[in-house]
């Protein structure tokens, strides 16, 4: 008998093992003269060395589908057993194939599957993908941030890049820092709410505590960038209408090696104060002309919360305001 350990790092067991570790006892059975134990991170695999080179396949099979899914389901298991071969409990030797998944962005936590769902957001994706610095302006409700976000969380899922780093402005819509309880990251981090909000969607909780813990995921005030060179990341400001024309400067010149940038805004949702200019609107005059950059603009057709969100919006535009 040979012995051979499968250490799973930076998996969320429950996600991975299924409930009561039902996944790997669904292995485990597939193949009776072998013995699969599953103790804390690590799975031990006893038997002779045909067999454990056939299990240890169909585990990084499955490592494989959750480092890019977010889970593995009784129904996964039976997909990569029967591409294998094996008999499932299904009575067949072949299972389902895996769905086809072009056009997904993320397979996301709870069963949440993230794609571009209008023809704007899916613009988005694209310039994405050919640009290194994309703006996505347009009113509230449209998926802006989400899907920049879900961009981001693929490319870092993809090792296209090494970090994410996600920032905007503290600037209060009509409220003031100051009078909120607690130090500055508890001040500021209910304005950050959107952004944790979105990647709880799209990254298991263990998961996401571990990249920010060692700051793969970096989410901060944008004051946070000064000073930076970010390489290889994927960095997204949000908010964008609220930084001033210094702070957008500020925040263009972060970019390093190997970085890509999406900053998203709306023209109609400036809480600066009176007079002072916004560094979304300037930028977007000054860089329009430079190649390499690209704009997309969403509309009250991209809406997808609420279907009074899509009215509300164009009842304010044809009053102006």
């Amino acid at each position: 008998m040979v012995e051979k350990v499968i250490t799973l790092d930076n998996v969320s067991l429950i996600d991975f093992l299924g409930v009561e570790n039902n996944n790997i006892k669904e292995v485990a059975a597939a193949f009776p003269m072998s013995k699969i134990i599953s103790r804390g991170n690590e799975i031990r695999i006893k038997g002779t060395t045909p067999e454990i080179t056939r299990i240890s396949d169909i585990m990084d099979s499955l490592i494989q589908h959750y480092q890019k899914y977010g889970r593995v389901t009784h129904e996964n298991v039976q997909t990569y057993l029967g591409q294998s071969g094996i008999q499932t409990s299904s009575g067949t030797g072949i299972a389902p194939t895996l769905p086809d998944d072009e056009d997904v962005l993320v397979y996301g936590t709870r069963g949440i599957v993230v794609r571009a769902r209008t023809d704007n957001q899916k613009r988005l994706v694209e310039a994405a993908e050919k640009h290194d610095l994309v703006f996505a302006i347009g009113p509230a409700g449209t998926g802006k941030t989400y899907t920049a976000v879900a961009i981001a969380v693929r490319a870092l899922k993809n090792k296209e890049v090494k970090k994410i780093i996600i920032t905007r402005p503290a600037v209060e819509a009509g409220e003031n820092l100051g009078f909120l309880p607690g130090d500055l990251k508890e001040k500021i981090d209910p304005y950050l709410r959107p952004i944790y909000d979105a990647l709880d969607d799209m990254i298991p909780a263990e998961k996401l505590k571990f990249y920010q813990e060692n700051r793969i995921i970096e989410i901060a005030p944008l004051a946070y960038m000064r000073g930076r060179t970010l390489n290889n990341a994927f960095i997204l400001l949000d908010e964008a209408q609220n930084t001033t024309p210094m702070q957008m400067k500020m925040f263009l010149t972060r970019m390093g090696p190997n970085s890509k940038a999406i900053i998203t805004g709306d023209r109609s949702q400036i809480d600066l104060p009176n007079r002072q200019k916004s560094g979304l609107i300037e930028s977007v005059d000054i860089l329009k002309t430079i190649k390499g950059i690209a704009f997309v603009e969403l509309d009250g057709r991209d809406v997808v919360r609420h279907r009074l969100v899509r009215e509300i919006i164009t009842a304010y535009e044809k009053a102006g305001q």
